[in-house]
């Protein structure tokens, strides 16, 4: 019994030792782990897992930390899927634009899905500047495309994260890692399960 005890007491503190995503609810995950605090809401991926790009909402902002000179700049070259052991790199605004149109219908739906969920997560104590994204939808006024975000304690990035669909279906599982781009050791990722 005593063997027993101590077995499970061993388990626990390994699964407690590693990076933990938590699931919030709704589709979205949070992971706090990592010097870069990231939550992604995988909700309109789920519901448009036949579309030819995917589209996950990412909140990311950098803990504090004394060792950090001022911000964490990310790219969109340190943003990657992996996906049954394959890692997939976001395309271009030029690829996305010239061979999907669907950006359009994705923030409609994605408006309208409930996003109550990402209270929960520790992005809620972060500011978001308003105006930049990775993928702004054309026409949308006064967003304009950004390849570099700078993260720190209180101010975060909220942005459109697109991938060419690898063929998902329903209770897959896949990772988001983020990292920086002057420092790879600075990262966050989250576990994403399509369910």
């Amino acid at each position: 019994m005593k063997i027993a005890r101590i077995a499970v007491l061993c388990g626990l503190i390994s699964v407690f030792s590693f990076a933990q995503t938590v699931d919030l609810g709704l589709g979205a995950v949070s992971n706090s782990e990592g010097i870069i605090e990231l939550t992604v809401d995988a909700n309109l991926a789920i519901h448009k897992l036949d579309s030819p790009y995917v589209m996950f909402m990412a909140y990311m902002g950098a803990k504090p930390d004394p060792e950090i000179e001022r911000s964490i700049d990310i790219t969109r070259d340190t943003v990657a899927m992996i996906y049954n052991g394959q890692e997939y790199r976001m395309p271009t605004v030029q690829e996305l634009r010239k061979n999907y149109n669907g950006q359009k219908n994705d923030i409609s739906l994605y408006e309208r899905l409930g996003k109550e969920a990402l209270i929960l997560s520790q992005v809620r104590f972060l500011q978001f500047i308003e105006g930049t994204d990775f993928f702004p939808v054309l026409g949308s006024g006064t967003t304009i495309p950004t390849s570099v975000a700078s993260l720190t304690p209180s101010i975060g990035f909220k942005t459109k994260l697109y991938f060419k669909n690898p063929g998902f279906k329903k209770g897959d599982t896949l990772q988001i890692k983020v990292w920086g781009s002057k420092d790879p050791s600075l990262k966050g990722e989250v576990t994403v399960v399509l369910k």
